[in-house]
């Protein structure tokens, strides 16, 4: 027994060893592992091999999101602190994501256009945000103008972002036939998941039950071919389109 106890020191020393040859580690862990099996082999695990694990990344991740949940509001605070201490266009630009991030809309869409008069007056990606702002805060037709903008400074930029905000702000201000084309070139053009359930949410919310069933079956086919990990990264588009399925009676 002893001996087969010395036998798995060496074997899991070995496995650091090529971990650390394949990973370029410094050659004094080489000297480390086999000179102390048990303790070089433990040392390399806690200083080098977990870190670079997935595992590791995955619990850095669970960390961060119970701190967000613990205290929501601290990146707002420390963005607007930094704001007022330091008034730049980057500080500017930290604290209306924090806003909008936190759900103030209104108050992001302020500070993002104030950030488009200054040195970054043609920065399309600010643009892009201000337009989700104002989207989100209920200001459909300041979404158009700002997306319409960006369409007609560089029609290639976030092609697939900017069609899909522009048709949900079509839509929410009443224009169905351009909401719908807006729709229907994106899905076709791009063919994601993600355009096909905003289509279906607002082909559901306008009365097309017969779009809104079609978009259904594809994205339920596609659903079934996923992989657990894959659902949990698009939880928060699946509950939007479930919840618009529900709302309906679907």
């Amino acid at each position: 027994m002893p001996f087969l106890g010395i036998g798995l020191h060496v074997l899991v020393a070995l496995f650091f060893a090529i971990h650390a040859v394949r990973s370029g580690q410094p050659l004094f862990w080489l000297f480390i592992l086999f000179s102390f099996p048990l303790l070089g082999s433990l040392a390399y695990f806690v200083v080098v091999y977990l870190p670079d694990s997935r595992l590791h990344s995955g619990a850095r991740k669970a960390v961060q999101a119970a701190a967000r949940s613990l205290d929501p509001s601290r990146e707002l605070r420390e963005a607007r602190a930094a704001f007022e201490y330091t008034p730049t266009a980057q500080n500017q630009m930290r604290l209306a994501a924090a806003l909008l991030e936190s759900g103030a809309a209104e108050e992001a869409a302020r500070n993002y256009e104030a950030c488009l008069t200054g040195p970054f007056a043609a920065d399309l990606e600010i643009q892009l945000r201000a337009a989700r702002a104002f989207f989100e805060s209920g200001q459909a037709a300041r979404a158009i103008g700002h997306l319409e903008q960006i369409r007609a400074a560089d029609a290639n930029f976030r092609g697939e972002a900017v069609g899909l905000l522009l048709a949900r702000a079509l839509g929410a201000a009443g224009r169905a036939a351009q909401a719908r084309a807006q729709f229907e070139a994106t899905l076709a053009r791009y063919g994601s998941f993600e355009a096909r359930v905003e289509y279906a949410i607002w082909a559901r919310a306008a009365g097309d039950t017969a779009t809104a069933a079609r978009l259904d079956g594809e994205i339920d086919q596609t659903v079934r071919r996923w992989s657990r990990h894959t659902r949990e990264l698009n939880q928060p588009l699946l509950r939007r389109w479930g919840a618009a399925r529900g709302a309906a009676g679907a």
